[in-house]
């Protein structure tokens, strides 16, 4: 290709998926604000980037599949600036809602800390590859010396492509997801073949070969050796299969962290969002909690590692969708009559009919956990107008070298 036909741009800023961003607007993967490139233009995308002139923040990636690997995005930048533009992320989404806080220094989850994640993994024709997608890709990359991943993980990496020999199609990749636990691994597949009598013995094999301490395929489970526990404080939970939990457990620990500290002395508890009791059981030590969540299995999970833990105070918990049927105001009144601090942990579209409920009936105490900064400063300026005070932000970045910014919050009634 010539140099007429390729495109010379600076790079302005970086976007909220990680991408540098030039005029126009055109997106280039990989670069960083005040960099001059030039690529081919196609739609609104650089694609085949030169760096012309590299930011004094461009560093060496520390994994060698950085650049087939779609697993990370930020690996070229440096660990200060990748901080500051997270923390900055929270920040002007805050500003554009006309909020402004205190932020507390960000905390990061180090490298081969990632307890969970969903691998790819292809039959081949002398046998098979586990890895990540490729950016934007149907490739998959083979990722033997991954700085993400949990060293269990990494290890697990043969079991999985022991199972898409068993199990996968020609056609389609397994979807592999293995969560560490305290008794082994944890594994949900999916996109498998239709379990019939001899796969299912050859898995069976598979889960005593490799000591798994539970399979599931697709939504069937097909072997479970010891529960695949998580402790949650002093409790220890079996959560369903596939069900959420925090990247890290560092990451877990920071956010665990932040909401003690945001519902300082309370005694009576709403956890709204409760998952399977990442923040309810820790906060029972010193609180009676009534945990809600839209998951039946969850809230069973929760309820189970609650009574036979030890030591911790009453916890009761409600199946409810919070996004059709959220408490409303007159439930939270009614809980406000006991209950004197709220947490709440929504997915990624935030929570806005039940931040307009909770604005209404004005308990004392609110710890809000994101993992969308957007979706945040918006039921936060609900809070805000309604008579609460944002005493603080916390940004956790337990999906390192990703885009992607978690944060806690707390407030309370002025």
């Amino acid at each position: 290709m010539t140099d007429a036909a390729r495109t010379r741009a600076t790079i302005e800023r970086l976007g909220h998926q990680g991408d540098g961003i030039a005029s126009g607007p055109l997106f280039a993967p990989r670069t960083l604000p005040g960099e001059i490139v030039t690529g081919v233009v196609q739609g609104q995308s650089l694609t085949d980037i030169r760096i012309e002139q590299p930011s004094e923040h461009r560093v060496q990636a520390p994994c060698r599949h950085y650049k087939s690997c779609g697993g990370c995005q930020l690996q070229h930048v440096s660990d200060d600036f990748v901080a500051q533009w997270k923390t900055d992320i929270v920040r002007n989404a805050l500003i554009s809602r006309g909020l402004e806080t205190e932020f507390r220094p960000i905390l990061t989850s180090p490298a081969h800390s990632r307890r969970r994640a969903t691998i790819a993994v292809k039959r081949t024709k002398k046998g098979a590859m586990a890895g990540f997608h490729g950016r934007a890709s149907d490739v998959i990359t083979a990722i033997p010396d991954c700085h993400l991943l949990a060293p269990d993980l990494m290890a697990a990496l043969p079991m999985a492509e022991d199972l898409a020999i068993i199990g996968a199609s020609r056609k389609a990749p397994l979807s592999v997801t293995i969560t560490t636990s305290e008794v082994g691994l944890d594994v949900l597949v999916r996109n498998g073949k239709p379990l019939d009598g001899p796969l299912r013995i050859q898995l069976a094999q598979a889960v005593e070969r490799h000591k798994l301490a539970r399979l599931t395929w697709d939504d069937e489970p097909l072997g479970m050796e010891q529960p695949p526990t998580q402790k949650f404080g002093v409790a220890r939970v079996c959560p369903p299969p596939g069900a959420f939990l925090q990247a890290t457990p560092e990451g877990e620990a920071a956010l665990v962290s932040a909401v003690r500290d945001a519902v300082g002395g309370a005694r009576r508890i709403v956890d709204l969002f409760a998952g399977a009791g990442t923040f309810s059981l820790p906060l029972a030590t010193g609180a009676e909690v009534h945990a809600v969540e839209g998951e039946r299995e969850m809230m069973q999970a929760l309820e189970q590692g609650w009574r036979k833990a030890q030591g911790l105070k009453k916890v009761t918990t409600e199946t409810r969708d919070l996004f059709r049927n959220p408490l409303l105001v007159e439930d939270l009144r009614k809980f406000g009559q006991v209950y004197d601090a709220v947490v709440i942990d929504p997915p990624r579209a935030g929570a806005e009919a039940q931040v307009q409920e909770l604005a209404k009936a004005k308990l004392p105490t609110i710890s809000y956990v994101s993992c969308n900064p957007i979706t945040f400063a918006r039921d936060a300026e609900v809070l805000v107008s309604a008579g609460y005070r944002l005493n603080w932000v916390q940004v956790v970045d337990q999906f390192r070298w990703s885009s992607h910014t978690e944060l806690a919050a707390s407030l309370s009634l002025s």
